[in-house]
């Protein structure tokens, strides 16, 4: 087991392989675990970096910092607390946004940045599903979080799966949903224009939650980004369509 102290919270990581550095970042409420799959393939030829990001997993539940801006921060003194050069960003659902931020941020300390399913601005405005969203989750978190996850994917996955990342969700802590409040406040497309590291976004074609939209018009305001559309996959593709996830990460990282 490995830790790393950052912004005054101990992050738990995983650190496998080596070459060039990849940073794996889980969306709201997993943990690193959602990407098994990537680091029992790509730890053959790259170091692989899987970070539970605060509040969740095996790391620290500080009371404040559940912003997409403090995790950004914490994000990049993880990559120099391990004094990583350059690594590879790869972000799920709202950690695409960590990933953007931070590239907007230090571009000269970040390699490259992998969206995979990422909101971005999509759910900008949205306030009022967003306040009912998180009464919905005071009023009964268990429930809530049965009737959602089932969403993030494609149809006919293991229910195996599903309860699976269910108790990774109710074993983060509850702060993690101010950052529901704070994807209903955020839109960088103004500043999409600035980043200047390559990107390559990772859509699963069945995603229900992000529709395929927000990555292609994000690839658009981004110099030289590409999109990559996995598919039969849904908002979980590395793990719903592990094996296609891998082989479409691959080429994004040549």
């Amino acid at each position: 087991m490995a830790h790393a102290t950052v912004n005054g919270t101990t992050l738990y990581y995983q650190d496998l392989g080596s070459g060039r550095p990849l940073v794996f970042l889980h969306g709201w409420g997993t943990s690193g675990r959602v990407w098994d799959a990537q680091a029992a393939d790509l730890m053959t030829d790259h170091r692989v970096i899987t970070l539970d990001w605060r509040g969740c997993g095996r790391s620290d539940r500080p009371a404040t910092g559940y912003t997409i801006a403090d995790i950004a921060q914490d994000i990049l003194g993880f990559v120099d607390a391990l004094e990583l050069d350059r690594p590879v960003l790869i972000g799920s659902s709202i950690a695409g946004a960590f990933t953007i931020e931070a590239a907007l941020a230090a571009p000269d300390r970040i390699g490259a940045i992998v969206p995979v399913d990422a909101g971005i601005h999509h759910f900008c405005g949205m306030r009022q599903a967003m306040d009912k969203l998180l009464a919905d989750l005071r009023a009964d978190r268990a429930g809530t979080l049965a009737g959602f996850v089932p969403h993030w994917y494609r149809p006919g996955v293991s229910a195996a799966l599903i309860d699976w990342t269910v108790r990774q969700v109710l074993d983060s802590t509850f702060l993690i949903d101010r950052l529901v409040v704070d994807q209903a406040n955020y839109d960088p497309r103004h500043r999409l224009g600035r980043i200047q590291v390559p990107t390559h976004f990772l859509h699963g074609e069945l995603d229900t939650e992000v529709p395929l939209s927000v990555p292609r018009e994000c690839a658009d305001l981004i110099p030289g980004a590409q999109l990559t559309v996995i598919e039969g996959a849904g908002h979980m593709p590395q793990q719903d369509q592990a094996e296609r996830f891998n082989r479409a990460l691959r080429e994004a990282l040549r």
